[in-house]
């Protein structure tokens, strides 16, 4: 097929934009829209305990962080538009078996396996947008993707909570599906990928990945309620380093390896995985800091407090779409990075200096909660931007599983550190709240240390369509760069 066949055949950017989006709105909104259903739960399933109905949110991270590496990887090597198709079936199948769980322990496999499909779907759906959108337009395309990351990851406890109280926590799940479906069919506009052989990643390698990550993650995520010098914290995290270490290390001998390890070669890649990890650690423990603070120190209901989050995700988004603009233009992903994190930063010191006891919703929350989205939106989007675009066009998918993967690394961490420092904390205090901003506050300032090291220098791209390449960049060669 020639380039301009090609191009005739290819979706407009708008589909493009949706379908990339969609994804990912519906892989981060699922990691944070379930966490205010577990009172509702406990009405149905009443013979489970607290700790039991936690593992709904756990299960999910613990897969969905194990699995993006090995994911992206995959995308290389099958295709985007097969892991796509795959991701999404997966998490709409699973969305539908959460939705109508009978038992406890049947919620939780759905939601195990709702993890694995949304670990899929996050690095296909940005090859999607990287491959199929022109390329004056990629810059800001990746902007709008991490826009929808974003707000999803704020809207989630507001959109929870008006559905578990309007209709109960079923539909928290039952949502995915409509939205999964039309996903699914609209993917068909997608070209498929031109891969080299189509042959799977290293099994016993993508295997030993995913456990490593996964024992790692458990291990942080329960750590603050098993006691971190129990055995079996240890445990997870000892194994989980080891196993983890030999599948990088096995990665390096593998003629088709679980991951990329060359991609650590690009010092700016390397980079966004710790500007990543770092950033992950801030966001998520702000994120739960600031819902926890107003349910518990400003006697919100979990309702309210969601909404007065809301415009925080709204500035993210915006921040996050406009910026992607201004990084095709005359901006790049280090004045993005760092300065967000600044702001962050900033917004961080502020709230540890004056953090009430007493509602202060006009003359500080708002303000703090609008500056602080707007650096979440340009720390999102410049560090998305450096990952992606800092390695050859066949690796895309598997750079933003392993960014994707340092980020979720680093909120396992930044949720355990919160948890630690409330348990047997007075809650209704605000000391614990200052103390977990003071950690988000650091976490932010070190993302901004790394991102002082980012750059992107461009890419030489092909003019005509490329034939004798076997990797997805033949494939995007002439409609993509």
């Amino acid at each position: 097929m020639s380039g301009a066949e090609g191009a005739a055949r290819q979706p407009g950017y708008p589909t493009i934009a949706v379908l990339a989006c969609g994804a990912m709105f519906l892989a981060i909104l699922d990691s944070t829209i379930a966490n205010l259903a577990v009172s509702d739960m406990h009405k149905t399933f009443q013979g489970a305990s607290i700790t039991d109905f936690s593992w709904v949110i756990t299960l999910y991270a613990i897969f969905f962080a194990a699995l993006l590496a090995p994911a992206g990887r995959l995308a290389d090597a099958v295709g985007r538009r097969a892991l796509y198709t795959m991701g999404v079936g997966v998490f709409t199948a699973a969305s539908l078996l959460c939705a109508i769980a009978p038992y406890l322990p049947f919620l939780l496999t759905s939601r195990a396996v709702q993890g694995a499909g949304a670990a899929a779907m996050i690095p296909a759906s940005l090859a999607v947008i990287l491959f199929d959108t022109p390329p004056a337009r990629r810059m800001a395309a990746i902007g709008l993707w991490s826009a929808a990351g974003s707000a999803a990851a704020a809207i989630g406890p507001s959109l929870g909570g008006v559905l578990i109280d309007a209709f109960g926590w079923r539909t928290v799940f039952l949502i995915n599906v409509p939205i999964g479906i039309a996903l699914t069919i609209g993917v068909r506009a997608i070209r498929r990928s031109a891969t080299d052989t189509g042959r799977i990643p290293d099994v016993a390698g993508t295997l030993a990945l995913a456990i490593g990550m996964g024992g790692v993650v458990l291990g942080v995520t329960q750590g603050s309620d098993w006691g971190w010098s129990a055995y079996r914290t240890l445990g997870c995290l000892l194994a989980g380093a080891a196993v983890l270490a030999y599948g990088v290390l096995r990665a390096r001998t593998q003629p088709v390896p679980a991951i990329d390890t060359t991609l650590w070669r690009s010092r700016t890649f390397s980079l966004a995985n710790v500007v990543s990890f770092f950033y992950g650690a801030a966001l998520y423990a702000w994120l739960l800091c600031g819902v926890l603070y107003l349910v518990n120190v400003w006697r919100y209901s979990e309702l309210k407090a969601g909404f007065v989050l809301s415009p925080g995700a709204v500035f993210s988004a915006i921040a996050a779409v406009g910026i992607g603009r201004l990084l095709g233009r005359r901006a790049g992903p280090r004045l993005m990075v760092v300065g967000g994190c600044l702001l962050i930063v900033a917004i961080g010191i502020w709230l540890v200096a004056v953090l009430p006891a007493e509602p202060h919703l006009v003359d500080l929350w708002l303000p703090t909660t609008v500056l602080s989205g707007f650096g979440m939106g340009a720390v999102s989007t410049g560090v998305s931007t450096a990952a992606a675009l800092s390695v050859a066009p066949e690796q895309f998918a598997g750079a933003t599983g392993l960014n994707m993967a340092a980020r979720q690394m680093g909120g396992a961490l930044g949720i355990a550190v919160l948890a630690s420092v409330l348990a047997g904390a007075d809650t209704s205090g605000t000391t614990a709240y200052v103390h977990v901003l003071l950690f988000s506050t650091v976490a932010a300032a070190m993302a901004g240390l790394a991102g002082l090291g980012l750059s992107l220098k461009p890419r030489p791209r092909p003019s005509a369509p490329v034939t004798a390449a076997p990797t997805e960049s033949a494939a995007a060669a002439g409609g993509e760069a």
